[in-house]
């Protein structure tokens, strides 16, 4: 399957990029997915070293703090499809610490954009975690209820986040609080806290269904005293920082979500090629056919829908709708697709003996993750309210 380039032409500095991920892609991730499947709530260390030591950590942040210059959604969103053509968890995992950065870059001050950003582009760069969602707080993030309280020039954090990407692995949180409940999202502030801050405290990985290669789990916040200068932006701009931060992450997310439907529909069609039955390949079978077609348009469609969210980003315009649009359909088409892929695979296909039962485990949270498939279609719903 080939990008469908002759709708934008790629500069060869994207150009490079994607042959970098296919390569790394087919020779490290593809390789190593089943056993990190397997080792369940272990962190693979070593693909995040050697992600790390090629650029693939950091290619997103600007050159001025040793990133790769690589700013732009949409070539984030190159990276991301041909990262999770080779695992969606992995790839997933390796450039989870953009969704740190931006917050750091729209809300930071320079002084705070040099501290915490240029660690993140070394050759053994720390895992960092965004931590929004709450036991009792799903999607509504003006409803959060970890309670900053200022003391000076201090803030005391208490209260708990669950579900929490590389939360005991990473070194630095972005832990989402309000200074007031009743102010809703005109209370929400970003703070930014080192993992040895005396009262935070991680739960134990939770065991999940799929994506593995990020462990979750649930953090603690008892009384942690957190300096005025860790906190981003002035108090109340931390919900507009997470709501940029949510476009951004859904179209990252449809992107992902399409590399693994990209990978189930390839799987799936060069096994209906070399499958025989009843005396000729499968894929000649009219239902076995059919469905590869559909596979096939629907990541078409995902892809451009996710690249239209992009460059929408990319032009300075508000996306929400349009991001909600791409991860909406890019979700539900990898949940199609890598069904398909073991439908069309038959008992092979819920073997663990093949990648198809995995990527269909791996799929299910991309309708979950960053507002669940409802909740996307409440977004575009609320966009028709004035639609002419």
């Amino acid at each position: 399957m080939t990008l469908p380039t002759e709708l934008t032409e790629l500069s060869p500095e994207q150009l490079a990029i994607i042959d970098l991920c296919q390569h790394f892609a087919k020779d490290k991730i593809r390789p190593a997915a089943r056993a990190v499947d397997e080792a369940d709530t272990e962190v693979p260390w070593e693909i995040w070293g050697e992600a790390a030591r090629v650029g693939l950590t950091s290619f997103m942040l600007p050159e001025q703090y040793g990133g790769g210059g690589s700013t732009d959604m949409f070539t984030q969103c190159l990276v991301q499809e041909e990262l999770c053509v080779g695992d969606l968890g992995l790839g997933n995992l390796l450039t989870a610490n953009g969704f740190f950065a931006h917050p750091v870059l729209e809300l930071g001050t320079d002084e705070q954009k040099e501290r915490l950003l240029r660690p993140l582009a070394g050759e053994a760069p720390p895992m960092t975690s965004l931590a929004v969602t709450e036991p009792d707080v799903g999607s509504d993030a003006a409803a959060l209820r970890t309670h900053a309280v200022r003391k000076g020039d201090r803030y005391l954090l208490t209260g708990r986040k669950a579900w929490i990407s590389n939360a005991g692995a990473s070194e630095y949180y972005i832990i989402f609080a309000t200074v007031d409940p009743r102010l809703r999202a005109k209370g929400i502030t970003a703070f930014v806290v080192h993992r040895d801050t005396p009262g935070l405290t991680v739960s134990a990985p939770w065991k999940k269904m799929g994506q593995r290669a990020l462990i979750n789990a649930e953090v603690t916040l008892d009384d942690v005293e957190v300096d005025a200068r860790d906190r981003l932006g002035e108090e109340g701009q931390g919900f507009i920082g997470l709501m940029q931060t949510f476009d951004r992450s859904r179209t990252i997310l449809a992107a992902a979500a399409t590399g693994v439907a990209r990978a189930a529909t390839e799987y799936a069609i060069q096994y209906a090629n070399e499958r025989r039955q009843f005396g000729k390949p499968i894929i000649d079978h009219q239902a076995v056919a059919f469905r590869l077609a559909d596979m096939e348009t629907r990541v078409e469609a995902a892809r451009l829908m996710t690249w239209r969210a992009a460059k929408r980003i990319d032009s300075g315009r508000r996306a929400t709708r349009e991001s909600a649009m791409a991860k909406l359909t890019a979700s539900e088409t990898a949940m199609f697709a890598t069904w398909a892929a073991v439908q069309t695979m038959g008992g092979w296909g819920y073997s663990r003996e093949f990648l198809a039962e995995k990527w269909m485990r791996d799929a299910k949270l991309e309708e979950i993750e960053e507002g669940t498939s409802d909740m996307q279609r409440m977004i575009i719903s609320r966009s028709l309210r004035d639609h002419v």
